[in-house]
């Protein structure tokens, strides 16, 4: 079994060359590639690679892709390093880590092979998930719901502000409780539920400006009812990352968060569409040894 598994999507937003691709990376030492074909090939892969004794793990491809292969280790990511190749449309988890997106850079990276320790989070809702990045509820469920593989390749970075107008006709609060490391309970009419443990989404927008991979704790985001105008003004806050001050803004950390909404909320998890059912977000404190440069 080769001491690095490099699972690729090759439908990734900024794959051109695939050939040309899949013959820098084979050139990493004892490496194999594996390309995905369809939902669920890497989450499959990620767990041969992990039953074989695999090393390192390696995602290449955008941030779904990396969600897929971190949900096929799930609580056994401890036992092997995860690296990410960023290939993707918005790359945000990428960006949070400080990896870069040049290829040639990102597989140096690999070759030197230093690891961080950070944390996961698993949420349970319909089903257990795990994700590195960023959930979000609501308001950005639905804007995923209408973000089309087609939108994503036409627009770009840009995917994102056009699903959100698409959206937007159909705009609506939701009344929600949130429980809070069992220590806090809220009941607010919400737009918005967003859950950090990094700080980008949408392709670079700071939406957790203070987020740590690394500190056991969810930043979390609540996006209240508020008038169009009112809403239009935090747009704008949330586009330069000062939005955490305003008033339509209920900023909390936790290291355990509940989440119960009338109606339900769809939750996307680093950008994959999840169920709608009461959601249960706990942090796995330093689950993951990730890949990152040097320091």
């Amino acid at each position: 079994m080769p001491n690095i598994s490099v699972i690729l999507n090759p439908s990734a937003g900024s794959v051109r060359d695939l050939d040309d691709l899949v013959k820098q990376i084979a050139q990493l030492p004892d490496a194999e590639v594996r390309m995905t074909t369809k939902s669920g090939s890497a989450a499959r892969f990620a767990r041969g690679a992990l039953r074989n004794g695999c090393k390192m793990i390696v995602a290449a491809g955008g941030d779904g892709t990396l969600n897929e292969v971190i949900n096929g280790l799930q609580e056994n990511a401890g036992e092997t390093r995860v690296g990410l190749i960023p290939l993707g449309t918005g790359n945000d988890f990428a960006r949070t880590i400080g990896l870069p997106t040049d290829l040639e850079a990102a597989l140096e990276v690999l070759r030197v092979g230093h690891t961080r320790a950070i944390d996961l989070v698993r949420v349970t809702s319909d089903k257990v998930r795990y994700f590195l990045n960023v959930s979000a509820g609501g308001f950005s469920g639905l804007v995923n719901e209408k973000l089309t593989p087609e939108m994503k390749k036409n627009w770009g970075p840009l995917a994102y502000l056009r699903s959100a107008a698409a959206a937007l006709p159909d705009l609506r609060a939701y009344r929600t409780t949130l429980a809070l490391d069992n220590t806090e309970s809220l009941m607010l009419d919400l737009y918005n539920v967003v859950v950090a443990n990094g700080r980008y989404v949408a392709g670079g927008t700071l939406i957790a400006p203070e987020a740590s991979l690394d500190d056991g704790m969810l930043d979390i985001i609540l996006i209240q009812k508020r008038s169009a105008a009112e809403l239009a003004l935090l747009a704008a806050q949330v586009m330069v990352g000062a939005h955490l001050s305003s008033d339509a803004v209920v900023f909390r950390r936790a290291a355990k968060l509940t989440v119960n909404s009338k109606p339900g909320m769809w939750f996307n998890v680093d950008g994959e569409l999840v169920g709608n059912e009461p959601a249960c977000f706990e942090i796995l404190p330093r689950a993951l040894n990730f890949v990152v440069p040097k320091p």
